[in-house]
């Protein structure tokens, strides 16, 4: 999949299909201090998976407050199909997780471009012109790209997933769960929810599920709780993967976490106040 957007993209620039789409998106980006162009990573994310992102972002020129903003509007939203699947098999509304998701991507990029400092203006990714080129060496610069980021992205995999078996081989997340009980409660989470927190910040939504519906459907945790955890987890879950490929791609990693964790801290005790509203007008 990753090959294959990052080769569709490149099709799309060497037809000026790219610099077209750029024009048209830009008034709406330029809301959140982004190019036109970094609405096709947003939409890759969106629909697809956090790895596509990447693979249109690593054929982008954007600098590190660019990438920074925009990877904590996918972190925000991303595989939505799937993740609200999930997320609706665990008891919550599949049509509040894609609003909540959706419209908190939507602020995090404006809540950034709001609060970040304008010098952070380092270019990572640098776009080469490619229109005038060859196609053998288009062909030929595309695979080398393309190259390095497998390798890149199957070394950031294979050792996170090396220490995802190490936690869970020495009982580390049950362990973890405990310690970070008081931190929970400032997001505005139960107590019993904190294992489940720990697996989507840890395999994330899409790998964790099995877990999540397993101890939902036991009765271990109840639906009110986990709707909670879900308002959190949408805007704020796979920091251990998700997260470090991006700040591999020059995201900034405390404005990309702590930016979603208040995010997540809103809409829970926007959900938390819903329901006492409820209750007290019954």
């Amino acid at each position: 999949m990753t090959v294959a957007v990052s080769l569709g993209v490149e099709i799309l620039r060497y037809f000026g299909i790219i610099e077209w789409m750029s024009e048209f998106l830009s008034p709406i980006f330029k809301i959140v201090g982004l190019p036109g162009e970094a609405a096709l990573v947003f939409l890759s994310g969106y629909f697809v998976n956090v790895y596509s992102s990447l693979a249109v972002l690593a054929n982008l020129s954007l600098d590190i407050r660019e990438i920074t903003i925009l990877g904590t509007m996918v972190l925000c939203a991303h595989n939505m199909f799937v993740e609200t699947a999930v997320q609706k098999k665990t008891g919550s509304s599949a049509w509040r997780m894609v609003m909540t998701r959706t419209i908190g991507a939507l602020l995090a990029g404006l809540l950034l471009n709001w609060i970040m400092p304008s010098g952070i203006t380092e270019t990572i990714h640098k776009t080469a012109e490619t229109v005038e080129q060859p196609i053998s060496e288009l062909a030929l610069a595309w695979s080398i790209s393309t190259l390095k980021l497998i390798v890149r992205m199957f070394v950031f995999i294979v050792g996170l997933s090396f220490m995802q078996r190490l936690f869970a081989e020495f009982g580390v997340i049950r362990w973890l769960s405990k310690i970070l009980r008081p931190l929970l409660t400032v997001f505005g989470l139960p107590a019993r929810t904190s294992f489940l927190w720990i697996v989507a910040n840890v395999l994330g939504l899409a790998y964790g599920a099995a877990v999540m519906i397993e101890e939902t459907e036991d009765g271990k945790i109840d639906r009110d709780d986990v709707d909670l955890l879900n308002h959190h987890i949408g805007i704020s879950h796979s920091n251990l993967e998700d997260l470090l490929l991006y700040v591999s791609f020059g995201g900034l990693i405390l404005w990309m976490l702590i930016s979603r964790w208040i995010l997540s801290i809103i809409f829970v005790w926007e959900r938390r106040l819903e329901w006492l509203i409820l209750r007290r007008n019954k």
